[in-house]
């Protein structure tokens, strides 16, 4: 099939590609280069409006659509996105400044995964019946809600954008979804993918624009009633505020600032490979980074000087080139912000043991978006550098000497989305699982993942569960109904 990029992207609404309907656009620009490659829409309320037309048109077809047809289409979905994954991959490293080979193993791959793995969980997907001593049976159905939004970031974009579609339509209802304006491409390249799968046309509109002009025109939509939104904490009080009077069911995952606990009895070579993994995979671009590295003081000096080391041998280049560990920052804004988050660090009395520059390469990427990997020590655990999210390739180092202490380092943080403990004392790594507060807590590994698992945070990370039933529960009412024998 063509997965030819245009100059131009279109809304994708009720089957077609369309221009916004105020004629006004957004540059997309390659991270790793600065030069703008496309023109995407700035959608707003009228653009939203058309696609939720076009939704409802759909939903009263595709709710009932037997679902083993849905289990077809989506599959096909995913056929179609691996027999294009070179394609996709490509796009998704000009679009976002990852290393391509990341792209190739994790992004697409996923992308695919979240398709199969709901459409498969779909022909599962089943209710409960209760029995009253043979004097009247209850038993619930779980329906589609009908038009629901959403909303996905810029750091994994085809990753999430799929998260949340793939069990959306699964369910039977019709999407309005809006990707992040910063990285967009494999949004559109999707659209064409569902069209030659087959998907009903209405059932999966996607927009594009910024959160002021489209976001807010999809969560106040009186017709959208559900959202599912992935992205900054500040967004999500932002969408809560509009959204909760509206009484609209919500999902939000939110921000992170996340702990790795990392205890003397740990296995050494493993907890270091996939420290350094945790901490700068994706330019630390990933909510489910480690961002804070706790350690406990006795291995503190051996730690700190191995990391370093390793740390320094990351190269960071041209993310189209296989030897590049790190890539570009995601924007001008959000490198910039980065920057001013090292300066701050600084400020607060932090050591910079390796890093906190930005850097610029040779050749084509001479005016891209580049930051070391930084690495910081001498902060303390309540000042604003381990208190808020930076999203980029910098980690602090804090040392601990008790369990009890560990626990407390790791909750000091208003966040709670993730968390890895290194120990190979399984009691003791289960009992301070137990005890940080966290919605995810990894031991001795970081980022396995299990599509069937509940996904998501605590505190200011965010609000309800993605992944699994939790997913389809999300995306269906269900209702009681009780029958006198």
């Amino acid at each position: 099939m063509n997965l030819e990029i245009p100059y131009r992207l279109e809304n994708y609404i009720g089957g077609e590609f369309v221009a916004p309907m105020n004629k006004q656009y957004l540059d997309c620009i390659n991270p790793a280069t600065a030069e703008i490659f496309a023109l995407i829409p700035n959608s707003n309320e009228q653009d939203v409006d058309a696609a939720v037309v076009a939704a409802n048109a759909a939903f009263s077809s595709w709710s009932v659509t037997p679902v083993e047809e849905r289990f077809k289409i989506l599959n096909r979905i995913a056929d179609l996105i691996d027999e294009n994954l070179e394609e996709l991959a490509l796009a998704e490293t000009n679009d976002n400044g990852k290393p391509l080979w990341l792209s190739k193993r994790m992004d697409i791959p996923r992308a695919s995964s979240n398709f199969r793995f709901f459409a498969t969980g779909i022909m599962h997907f089943a209710t409960e019946s209760h029995s009253m001593e043979n004097k009247a049976i209850n038993y619930t159905l779980r329906q589609p809600i009908g038009v629901v939004g959403c909303i996905s970031p810029w750091n994994l974009p085809l990753y999430l954008f799929t998260w949340k579609i793939a069990p959306a339509i699964a369910a039977g209802n019709c999407v309005v979804a809006k990707p992040s304006e910063v990285t967009p491409v494999t949004a559109y390249l999707l659209s064409k993918i569902c069209k030659e799968a087959g998907l009903p046309n209405g059932v999966l509109n996607i927009v594009y624009g910024t959160g002021a002009s489209c976001g807010e025109a999809i969560v106040k939509h009186k017709e959208i009633k559900a959202i599912s939104f992935t992205g900054s904490t500040r967004a999500g009080e932002q969408i809560a505020l509009i959204a909760a009077p509206m009484f609209k069911k919500l999902s939000l995952e939110l921000g992170g600032k996340n702990p790795a606990i990392i205890f003397a009895d740990c296995d050494w070579e493993k907890m270091m490979r996939e420290t350094i993994r945790s901490s700068f995979t994706n330019q630390g671009q990933i909510c489910l980074c480690s961002s804070r590295i706790l350690i406990e003081a006795s291995i503190y000096k051996k730690f700190t000087t191995e990391f370093v080391e390793q740390v320094k041998a990351l190269t960071i280049g041209d993310p189209l080139n296989d030897s590049s560990r790190q890539g570009a920052i995601v924007s001008k804004i959000h490198f910039d912000k980065i920057i001013a988050c090292i300066e701050t660090a600084k400020q607060e009395g932090g050591t910079i043991l390796y890093g906190g520059n930005a850097l610029q390469l040779e050749g084509r990427c001479s005016n891209g978006y580049f930051i070391q990997p930084t690495v910081i020590e001498g902060l303390s655990p309540n000042c604003k550098t381990n208190m808020e999210e930076i999203f980029g390739p910098v980690v602090t180092l804090q040392s601990f000497s008790t369990e009890e202490e560990a626990i407390q380092l790791s909750n000091a943080s208003n966040y709670g989305l993730a968390a890895t403990i290194w120990s190979q004392d399984i009691s003791k790594a289960n009992r301070v699982a137990a005890k940080v507060e966290s919605g995810i807590v990894w031991i001795n590994c970081w980022l396995r993942r299990d599509l069937r698992t509940p996904f998501g945070g605590v505190k200011n990370s965010g609000v309800g569960r993605e992944g699994g039933w939790e997913a389809l529960r999300f995306f269906t009412e269900v209702k009681n109904i009780c029958v006198e024998l």
